[in-house]
């Protein structure tokens, strides 16, 4: 049995991944951006923690670091939240700053696995204005550049990206293409192996996939850790 935090998990594929990890036997903390969806929720699946906060506050993502630290050692972070908007400033806080955040301040984990996309491919990335250059797709190409700098950084630590497919999710809609399962069974399979040679690795239906190589460039990965630092005020 692993314990497992899973940010954004009151609905979509968090919460499939949480469902299906509860089933399996594990201990699973959801996050919850406010009381309310944390209620909603609650009626759904049976678990004891909820941490609640919103991604987008700097200052909320630093007691949701509190809280899941409170709760002990994890075995395995899950970074699944993100959001899908015209909102440059929103999607770098939520999708990007968020992810750096909790992965400085939450106590190490095992295993450390990031929600990407398969449009982080040839996406825009202006690493000295990210706050008002980072559109979707640049955004899930940074969970990339992270996962690969974490990787080199932390060697003991399990660090992998996930490509989820274009799932019928809310963010995702109806019109997707790919298979629902397969969207959420890849952070379910990583999630509870402790397998290094994993780390570092981009993953799409639980198999290696393809990804933007700017990603192993390590002038690249330091320059970026460098302007988190600054824009955050923490060091990794």
């Amino acid at each position: 049995m692993a314990k497992i935090f899973i940010t954004g998990s009151t609905d979509g594929l968090g919460f499939l991944a949480a469902k299906k990890l509860l089933a399996d036997g594990n201990e699973v903390v959801l996050h919850a951006r406010n009381e309310q969806r944390a209620a909603d929720v609650r009626q759904k699946l049976n678990v004891k923690n909820i941490v609640i906060g919103d991604l987008g506050s700097q200052s909320e993502v630093e007691d949701i670091a509190k809280q899941v630290n409170a709760l002990g050692k994890f075995d395995t972070v899950i970074y699944n939240a993100g959001v899908y908007t015209s909102d440059r400033e929103l999607t770098f806080k939520v999708n990007d700053v968020a992810s750096y955040l909790l992965t400085a301040l939450i106590n190490k984990p095992k295993h450390s696995i990031y929600v990407s996309s398969g449009m982080h491919v040839n996406a825009r990335l202006d690493i000295n204005n990210l706050v008002k250059t980072t559109d979707y797709s640049s955004s899930k190409l940074q969970i990339v550049l992270l996962v690969k700098a974490l990787a080199k950084r932390y060697p003991e630590m399990i660090s992998t990206a996930v490509d989820p497919g274009w799932v019928p999710t809310k963010m995702g809609g109806q019109m997707a293409t790919d298979d629902l399962t397969a969207g959420y069974m890849t952070q379910v399979k990583l999630a509870t192996s402790d397998d290094l040679s994993l780390n570092g690795g981009y993953f799409h239906h639980q198999k290696p996939s393809h990804y933007d190589k700017r990603a192993d460039d390590g002038k690249l990965q330091a320059d970026y850790l460098e302007q988190l630092a600054k824009i955050t005020g923490t060091i990794i």
